[in-house]
């Protein structure tokens, strides 16, 4: 997987590399990364907690071992990005074939110019990216256009799902969430080097910033599990417990600092098979992707329950409508399939118990049937 990297950096080149080289330096000085860790009883260590609540990210070392990540390199490579159209629009790849999203009624497929910003400065997704970031020039050789994200990914990749589904995650997500978690989306993230796009500063969640109990959980979390690792130029960027401060003013936050390099801001550094949580009322974003490395992400989030039963939702995910009861069943059906998926590839661990499907007498059987009934399940994806 290689591809061109001559990049014009512009005159900005020696502050750019000074910030990612201080940044990462703060990174690592937070406290806030390690394996995943249990005590007693099965419970997340409360170290773990009290430093994601803190920082409002936290990074789990070693999640994903080689064979798993081999399994999802593979997957990836042959379900996804073999299967991309040859352009935007086109219904068939590269070997002719029916496009990855083709005939889908779900968001899928996102788009951008080699190093562009396709969000920053526009009224796309709420307007919540309100400040362009900076847009390198790209390489000649560079195609117009290169997908940087593809929404509904558990339906295109058995191997995200199988993540989706990882034991020691879902505990964590019950840790944070109640272990009536509820699901949000799922995504894979495509920075390609020399060519990925950036995503402009921004707070993710729509709904809760006015709510009475808002709090610094309000709008969930994403989980991003690392194929290839992320480096300080091609990673995501975090400005530490903004989760805690309601909405925050990122155009004043971008003028003070006179660039978009917001200098309390550090990036998520991971290597092959680490996964991060991150809280998404935190300012995050990323840099275009003028470094060496590629990073594809698998993200999926996770929301309290009673942030979205009876809200209603919205955004970038899916059109308007309120949370009831038998929408978030139909959406957390995923969840299920995702747990037996893991347990057919993984049967020596021990399964995750759901307890909303335990409680209900609910069983999830990942087979060829499932795999038809969940074509275009990203429009029911849990939006706020």
């Amino acid at each position: 997987m290689n591809a061109p990297v001559a990049v014009d950096y512009g005159p900005e080149e020696a502050a750019m590399r000074l910030y990612l080289e201080a940044g990462e330096r703060r990174a690592f000085a937070l406290g806030n990364r390690g394996p995943i860790r249990f005590i007693a009883g099965g419970t997340l260590h409360p170290d773990i907690l009290d430093a994601y609540w803190r920082c409002g990210f936290y990074v789990f070392e070693g999640v994903l071992n080689a064979a798993e990540l081999a399994d999802i390199e593979t997957d990836i490579k042959t379900n996804v990005l073999a299967r991309l159209p040859v352009e935007q629009g086109a219904p068939v790849d590269a070997r002719g074939r029916p496009a990855l999203g083709a005939g889908l009624a779900a968001p899928t497929l996102f788009w951008s110019k080699p190093l562009g910003d396709p969000f920053g400065g526009t009224s796309l997704a709420g307007g919540r990216h309100p400040v362009k970031m900076f847009e390198p020039q790209a390489a000649p050789d560079a195609p117009r256009e290169v997908v940087y994200l593809v929404l509904g990914s558990l339906q295109f990749s058995e191997a995200h799902l199988r993540v989706y589904g990882h034991p020691h995650l879902l505990a964590v997500a019950a840790a944070v969430n109640g272990d009536d978690f509820v699901p949000f989306n799922e995504a894979l993230f495509i920075k390609e080097p020399g060519r990925g796009a950036s995503v402009a500063w921004h707070q993710d969640g729509l709904t809760h910033w006015n709510s009475p109990d808002w709090d610094q959980g309000s709008h969930g979390f994403n989980f991003m599990a690392q194929l290839y690792g992320c480096t300080p130029a091609n990673g995501v960027w975090v400005v530490p417990g903004s989760h805690k401060l309601g909405k925050a003013d990122i155009p004043a936050m971008v003028a003070a600092a006179g660039c978009e390099r917001l200098p309390d801001a550090v990036p998520i550094v991971c290597r092959p098979g680490d996964v991060a949580i991150t809280n998404r009322q935190a300012v995050h974003g990323s840099f275009a992707n003028t470094g060496k490395d590629w990073r594809i992400t698998l993200n999926f989030g996770f929301h309290r329950r009673r942030s979205v039963l009876g809200v209603m939702g919205g955004g970038v995910h899916n059109a308007a409508a309120v949370y009831d009861a038998d929408r978030i069943r139909e959406r957390a059906r995923m969840i299920g399939y995702g747990i037996d998926a893991r347990r057919q590839r993984f049967p020596a661990e021990t399964p995750y118990v759901y307890a909303p499907h335990a409680g209900a007498g609910e069983t999830y059987r990942w087979d060829a049937a499932a795999k038809l009934r969940i074509k275009d399940y990203n429009l029911h994806d849990l939006s706020i």
